[in-house]
């Protein structure tokens, strides 16, 4: 691996940054101006990963489905203000980054949270920012697992999917890294386990970022 790995796409929440508070307290904040149950903080774990909408609809019950679009549009307020209020880089995170661009890696961020949040985060993060490309939910671009994205980031930077290692958290990362021909590395300090990981096609699990380094 150590000679044709040209370039590491990364996932945001779970992978870079621990944001799971933040959306939690953006939905259930949306939740209660409705009238709807709140949820525990952990038990979004399993909501995130697969697009705010998405998120909003797994937040509420089967026959509250119709509070969707509402749910969605005062999540998205609540968290435009409240992003950054208890969302952290993980640990290792800002050395393993140092560390890939003193060896010239190639880096991009992929994230099915909305684009200008993603562009967003990334700015507030890293400065400057050493990822080539930074892209979340786009219009008429699949979210993951669908590959698109992930395939057209490669073809933007030149560099062919192979050469790619993708880094996530979710079974929806290395379904997309999968369905992209990269490799899929799944890390376990995010948001799911090592069993759904393994189920959903991870060639490598990694308990620390400081492994990523020991992979390459």
């Amino acid at each position: 691996m150590k000679h044709d790995v040209r370039a590491i796409l990364f996932d945001l929440d779970g992978t870079l940054a621990d944001t799971l508070a933040d959306l939690a307290n953006a939905t259930n904040w949306a939740l209660a101006q409705l009238g709807c149950l709140t949820h525990p903080t952990d038990s979004y774990r399993l909501r995130v990963g697969d697009g705010a909408r998405q998120l909003c609809a797994r937040a509420l019950p089967p026959d509250k489905q119709g509070l969707v679009d509402d749910v969605l549009q005062l999540m998205r307020q609540h968290y435009d203000q409240h992003c950054f209020d208890m969302t952290k880089l993980y640990t290792g995170i800002p050395e393993l980054i140092s560390v890939l661009t003193e060896r010239r890696y190639s880096l991009a961020v992929l994230s099915n949270k909305p684009d200008d949040f993603t562009k967003r985060m990334i700015a507030h993060y890293f400065k400057p920012s050493p990822f080539s490309v930074v892209r979340g939910q786009l219009p008429n671009v699949s979210l993951k697992p669908d590959p698109t994205a992930a395939l057209q980031i490669a073809q933007e930077l030149g560099i062919p999917p192979a050469h790619w290692l993708y880094l996530g958290d979710t079974n929806t990362d290395m379904r997309t890294a999968r369905g992209a021909g990269m490799r899929a590395v799944g890390v376990l300090w995010g948001f799911r386990d090592r069993e759904e990981l393994l189920e959903s096609g991870a060639e490598h699990i990694l308990a620390t970022p400081q492994e990523v380094s020991a992979l390459l």
